[in-house]
């Protein structure tokens, strides 16, 4: 029987400390001007060998790569579209040559122009985005942290930011079968009404809108955009609500963290990973811990789904759950809580709620 392998493209989102990781050197040298220039001509870059991830339902090994695609978000978003399929296609080809046998796209690669159809059609092996476990988890994440806030999910009023997106629409069509009403966040009010007929009829009622401000009234808020910059701030949120950031470049400033006690900042989708697994590449995670996109790809080989799996930026709930069902099977999961790439223990969860219950009684339910 053959080795399950996959491999996995990664690329700098936090510019320079991102690219110091591999190239400390250059990393340090250059401004985020000059690696936005000079990343356009860098070919794929070979970052590491992983190892050690094994399946608890099996007891397989499996083995992969991570590779870097030297596009930054601001660079992929200006070059023609062609240009960064070229590119992504180059590091699926060096995949290829390594032995993998299913590509996971990571972040931007995972974005730009078809959500993966392109790569898939223009590859020989089997390409997945990662969205559908991603999905999955973040739901999964904001049910957890709705819990430890005592913020009951059914009484709730829940946001979706980025909510006409691949990712942000299905997960909106999950939480309006949990929530009393739904705020649909984006920047097309025509493609809202799309996802807004699309969520009617779950339970939830569901409202739409183009403004950040809207979410002012959410208890909790999923947000997930492809902005290369931050669009949360702390005059978004009412005290004691909860926002997890799928996005990345993350959504929510660091300014909540610096300025706001009285609010819970998840990051959505940091996964366990079966088996002792050693990336070889700090991508600024713990040990034993990876994205729900990167899961998904390693889930699909350790199961031997060696198909194209999430492509197009149309994913079905059922997508979801299947790829949530066959991870938990292999031994991914949902893992603790992190914020701006620090842990979230109790005491600060205990911190919020109490500076939430002060702050409530001031509470005005107009923004600042």
């Amino acid at each position: 029987m053959s080795q399950d392998t996959f491999a996995f493209i990664i690329h700098p989102i936090q510019i320079k400390k991102d690219v110091a990781r591999k190239f400390p050197l250059l990393g340090n040298i250059l401004t985020e001007g000059q690696i936005n220039f000079f990343s356009r001509y860098f070919p794929p870059v070979y970052l590491s060998e992983v190892t050690g991830i094994v399946s608890q339902a099996t007891g397989r090994e499996l083995k992969g790569w991570l590779i870097a695609c030297p596009f930054t978000p601001p660079t992929m978003l200006s070059l023609p579209v062609e240009v960064a399929y070229n590119k992504i296609v180059a590091c699926g080809q060096m995949a290829e040559e390594l032995g993998a046998r299913i590509l996971g796209l990571g972040a931007y690669t995972s974005v730009v122009g078809d959500a993966g159809v392109t790569i898939a059609d223009r590859l020989a092996l089997p390409v997945t985005t990662g969205d559908s476990y991603t999905i999955a988890m973040a739901v999964e994440a904001l049910r957890e942290a709705a819990t430890v806030m005592n913020l009951p999910m059914r009484e709730a009023t829940v946001a979706v930011v980025g909510a006409t997106g691949a990712i942000g629409k299905t997960c909106a069509l999950m939480l309006a079968r949990d929530c009393a009403r739904l705020i649909l966040v984006g920047k097309r009010s025509e493609a809202l009404d799309v996802i807004r007929e699309q969520c009617q009829g779950r339970g939830a009622e569901v409202v739409t809108s183009v403004e950040m401000n809207a979410i002012y009234q959410a208890d909790l808020i999923l947000t997930v955009t492809s902005a290369v910059h931050e669009i949360i701030y702390p005059q978004h949120l009412k005290p004691g609500s909860v926002v997890c950031d799928v996005a990345r470049p993350r959504d929510v400033s660091r300014q909540v963290a610096a300025q706001r006690e009285d609010v819970l900042v998840i990051e959505g989708g940091m996964i366990e990973v079966p088996g002792p697994v050693d990336f070889h590449f700090n991508f600024g995670f713990p040990p034993r811990m990876a994205y729900a996109c990167m899961a998904e790809t390693m889930a699909l080989a350790l199961a031997g789904r060696y198909e194209d799996y999430t492509v197009g930026k149309d994913i079905s709930e059922q997508q979801a759950s299947e790829i949530a069902a066959i991870a938990q099977q292999h031994g991914f999961r949902l893992s603790g809580f992190r914020s701006f790439e620090a842990e979230v223990t109790p005491e600060m969860i205990a911190v919020v709620r109490e500076k939430a219950a002060a702050h409530r009684k001031t509470w005005s339910a107009q923004p600042q």
